[in-house]
């Protein structure tokens, strides 16, 4: 996971590797926390997607919306960083309490 984040960011060494694992780490805890469960392995590429917002947060974390020039940023408040990611979560937690959302007839 870590390279395919270093490749996103275009970090060609490892010096950056100890704050990635950080960022990792604590995304991957919270995202744990939301499903119920270990995040598996189809749902990676959010913790990949969240570390790459936080790590180009850097130095800018207690913003919500920056300008410069004409160039304007809004980030994402902390607690809604998974919210784009709210249906995949509850259909992984979904998943997890056994409902498929498909109906079943039974003939007796």
């Amino acid at each position: 996971m870590i390279e395919r984040i270093r490749t996103v960011l275009g970090i060609k060494d490892t010096l950056q590797d100890d704050v990635l694992d950080i960022f990792i780490d604590n995304v991957t805890s919270h995202l744990t926390a939301l499903l119920g469960k270990e995040v598996p392995i189809h749902l990676e590429f959010i913790i990949e997607e969240i570390v790459i917002r936080r790590y180009n947060r850097i130095g800018s974390e207690s913003m919500r919306s920056e300008s410069v020039e004409g160039h304007s940023i809004t980030f994402y408040d902390l607690d809604k960083e998974f919210t784009p990611y709210e249906p995949i979560i509850d259909a992984e937690k979904d998943k997890v309490k056994g409902i498929n959302n498909q109906g079943r007839v039974y003939f007796i």
